[in-house]
C-alpha cells in the first residue's frame, strides 16, 4: 500500500477521536456544585477563553507561516493543545450550563450531613477521616473532597453527629461513627 495513505501514529489528527474521561453526573439528577466549585469552573472557562486559547492561536498563526506543516513541530503540537483547550471549553461550558450551584452556608439543620457538609468520621479500627460532600466535578481526595455519589458521601448523607452508619465497600459493611458536621460560612 502506498504510504501516502496510511495514517501515520504521530499525525496531528491522530487523538481526534479520544475523549478524555471526565466524571458522569448520574442520569435523572442534577449538577449540584458548591458556589466556589462553580466559581473554580467558570474562572477556568474565562481563562482558557481569555487568555490561553487567544496564545495558542498566535502560535499556531506564527508557525502556519512559516511555510510546511508536516514536519512544524510549533504548528503541529499548537493545533493539538488548541483542540485540547476547544475541548475542555466545550466540557465546561456543558457542566456549567446544567450546574445547580448548592449554598451550603444557609443549611438549617447544622447537625446533620447534607451536600457541601464536612464531616469527621471514625472507622471501626479508631483511625479518624475528615471529608467534604461536594460535586462530581469538585472532586480532590487530597483534599477529602468526596463527590455526593460517592459510596462515603451516600452512606454519611442524612447522618447526625453521634450517628453510626453502615458503609458499603468491596472488601464488605463497615460501621462508621459520624464524630462532627459542619458548613462553610457565609464567603468560604
Amino acid at each position: 500500500m502506498n504510504k501516502a495513505f496510511v495514517k501515520e501514529s504521530g499525525d496531528d489528527d491522530a487523538d481526534d477521536d479520544l475523549e478524555i474521561t471526565q466524571p458522569e453526573v448520574p442520569a435523572g439528577t442534577k449538577n449540584y456544585i458548591t458556589p466556589a466549585g462553580h466559581k473554580r469552573l467558570r474562572d477556568e472557562l474565562l481563562h482558557l477563553i481569555d487568555e490561553e486559547r487567544p496564545e495558542v492561536v498566535k502560535l499556531v498563526s506564527w508557525a502556519a507561516s512559516n511555510g510546511d506543516r508536516s514536519e512544524n513541530g510549533d504548528y503541529i503540537y499548537g493545533k493539538r493543545r488548541l483542540r485540547e483547550i476547544d475541548r475542555r471549553i466545550r466540557f465546561l461550558t456543558k457542566r456549567l450550563d446544567l450546574a445547580e450551584v448548592v449554598d451550603s452556608s444557609k443549611q438549617e439543620n447544622v447537625d446533620q450531613a447534607f451536600f457541601g457538609a464536612t464531616v469527621d468520621y471514625a472507622t471501626s479500627d479508631g483511625e479518624t477521616h475528615t471529608v467534604t460532600i461536594v460535586g462530581v466535578d469538585e472532586v480532590d481526595l487530597e483534599q477529602g473532597h468526596v463527590s455526593w455519589i460517592s459510596p462515603i458521601a451516600r452512606a454519611l448523607l442524612k447522618a447526625r453527629i453521634g450517628d453510626v452508619v453502615t458503609l458499603h465497600t468491596p472488601a464488605g459493611a463497615e460501621q462508621i461513627d459520624v464524630l462532627d458536621v459542619r458548613y462553610p460560612s457565609a464567603g468560604e
